[in-house]
């Protein structure tokens, strides 16, 4: 039987290519959206197409119910959850004297809350089936902080802290818990910059380039397999090298 993989914000971007590229490797998917049921679907079709068995859920993970509704639902229909991809994540950006309340609050219940239940409830089942591997997907601002970011920057840290702590707690049961902290990757967010603003962007990265998702994903792929067994509570930049 196929091990399932569990991937929060799958519908495009890099969770998109997470899905796609853990279907590849043999993985079951059971992914997360929570808007645009059509960028879903098309998510679902391309999984498909690797033959394996797939099914998107409409989940706010900010809600600790509804993601505890959903990951019993899933360990039900799929048997199994083996791994745990927390990629569902928002911004609200903005300079901290200007930042209203709200725009902490929501980026702190996606970005770190929607974290914290989903590993709450993954560490349920994993350590029953005493085996999983747990992926959260942090940010490079979560290492070196960016102006205008503050809010959407302590989540990324705080994810990081998450996953070191976890990690001490499941290793007992041989459960590994990392983080991967993306730089700039070419999604939908970031083509809708400015040519200035992605000059001034791109100026910083070592690399001169921004990323791609499917080099995510390709590190979600290692630390989601067996090559990465002996790897608990690290954190892989994949930055072109902003984080140097």
């Amino acid at each position: 039987m196929n091990k399932t993989a569990v991937i929060t914000g799958g519908s495009k971007g890099i969770g998109r290519a997470i899905c796609l590229r853990l279907a590849k490797d043999g993985f079951n998917i059971a992914f997360s959206y929570n808007g645009h049921p059509e960028l879903a679907e098309e998510t679902m079709k391309l999984c498909e197409s690797e033959g394996v068995k797939v099914k998107s859920y409409k989940v706010d993970v900010a809600d600790s119910t509804a993601s505890k509704e959903w990951m019993e639902e899933v360990s039900s229909e799929f048997g199994s959850v083996d791994v745990l991809v927390n990629n569902a994540g928002i911004t609200k950006d903005g300079l901290l004297i200007k930042m209203k309340d709200e725009d902490l609050d929501t980026v702190l219940d996606v970005n770190l809350k929607g974290s914290f239940y989903m590993m709450r409830e993954a560490a349920k089942i994993m350590l029953k089936q005493k085996s999983g591997k747990i992926v959260n997907i942090s940010s490079v601002v979560g290492v070196i902080g960016n102006a205008g970011q503050v809010n959407y920057s302590a989540t990324k840290a705080g994810v990081i802290g998450m996953t070191k702590s976890l990690a001490r707690e499941l290793a007992g049961r041989r459960i590994n818990v990392n983080a991967v902290a993306p730089g700039m990757i070419e999604t939908d967010m970031t083509r809708a910059m400015t040519d200035k603003a992605r000059e001034a962007v791109i100026a910083g990265i070592p690399f001169k380039e921004m990323g791609k998702p499917e080099e995510i994903a390709s590190v979600v792929s290692f630390l989601a397999g067996e090559d990465s067994d002996y790897i608990t509570g690290q954190v892989i930049c994949v930055d072109g090298g902003m984080s140097i």
